[in-house]
């Protein structure tokens, strides 16, 4: 049965739904819902946990402005479930929305049923600083990670290096130990030689008024090695007629919110491949812009 913003709504307002897990893409759709769909105000404050992908802070207040409030989890399969929680602080309550959004946005702290979580140098495995700059990998360790890949020793030696389950994604710790998710270590865009965070990317962009989804990555470029580019989906409302129009508004709008080299040097429009639980497909999209071929010269 297919999730619909409309359903969610006449839930809470008619069977007394007060909490509710969703992944960020229902929560994005959610937030987009047209007026028809929608019943606010909400009559309650309803609770949602959501988790699967790093839902974009613009989203989060979006879901906060509407009467909700969103618990933010991560894990991964090998870890059962729920490994880490962004748990909610009581003097966030008096910041600003966008700020609690950037905050919530963070994958948090470790889980009661986890014995042991860091970000670390992979080469050394030595724990980075708690500085919210210096980048790591994810690393877990206790019962509730998995014994091994099933007859697959070569993939667990690499998975379990150093004593430790390696999550393959690429994290900071925060002076307050919450860690935050910048991008998995497959995804991470390096243009002339310098690393782009794809989410970094993507939260700045799902600001923009017409985007309604978008997914960033790397597209093979001649002068740089490799740039970023951007598929996206549009909000209903915006028209599509002129999308070479709309895709010049998204890198003027880039511009003015991110450093020179993370701009989108590639736009393209159009659904966003998902799985069966609502994460982007980037190895397609990756896939898609490697069979169009490097850019001749950058745009910028």
């Amino acid at each position: 049965m297919q999730v619909t913003a409309k359903a969610v709504y006449s839930a809470i307002a008619y069977l007394g739904v007060t909490h509710f897990s969703a992944a960020p893409v229902v929560l994005n759709t959610i937030v987009n819902a047209s007026k028809e769909e929608t019943i606010l105000p909400l009559p309650r404050l309803v609770h949602v946990s959501t988790a699967g992908a790093s839902p974009p802070p613009p989203v989060l207040a979006a879901m906060t402005q509407r009467g909700f409030r969103v618990l933010h989890t991560y894990g991964l399969s090998e870890t059962y479930g729920p490994s880490t929680i962004c748990t909610w602080k009581p003097e966030w309550d008096l910041l600003p929305i966008d700020v609690q959004a950037r905050l919530n946005a963070r994958q948090g702290v470790r889980y009661v049923s986890l014995e042991h979580l860091d970000v670390v140098n992979p080469t050394d495995m030595t724990p980075v600083p708690a500085d919210g700059k210096t980048m790591g990998e994810i690393v877990f360790r206790g019962n509730v990670v998995m014994k091994g890949y099933l007859k697959n020793p070569k993939a667990n030696e690499a998975a379990f290096a150093g004593g430790w389950y390696h999550s393959g994604d690429l994290a900071v710790k925060h002076p307050d130990g919450y860690i935050e998710i910048k991008d998995r270590s497959k995804d991470i865009i390096i243009s002339g030689g310098e690393n782009i965070s794809s989410v970094e990317v993507e939260n700045i962009l799902y600001q923009h008024p017409a985007i309604l989804e978008v997914s960033v990555v790397a597209r093979p470029d001649e002068q740089w090695g490799e740039s970023p580019c951007a598929f996206v989906t549009l909000k209903p409302a915006v028209k599509e007629t002129d999308q070479q129009q709309v895709a010049e508004d998204i890198m003027k709008f880039s511009r003015s919110k991110m450093p020179r080299y993370w701009v989108p040097k590639s736009v393209f429009f159009g659904p966003l491949p998902k799985t069966a639980t609502g994460k982007i497909q980037k190895h397609l999209l990756r896939a898609k812009a490697k069979e169009m071929g490097p850019l001749k010269k950058s745009r910028l």
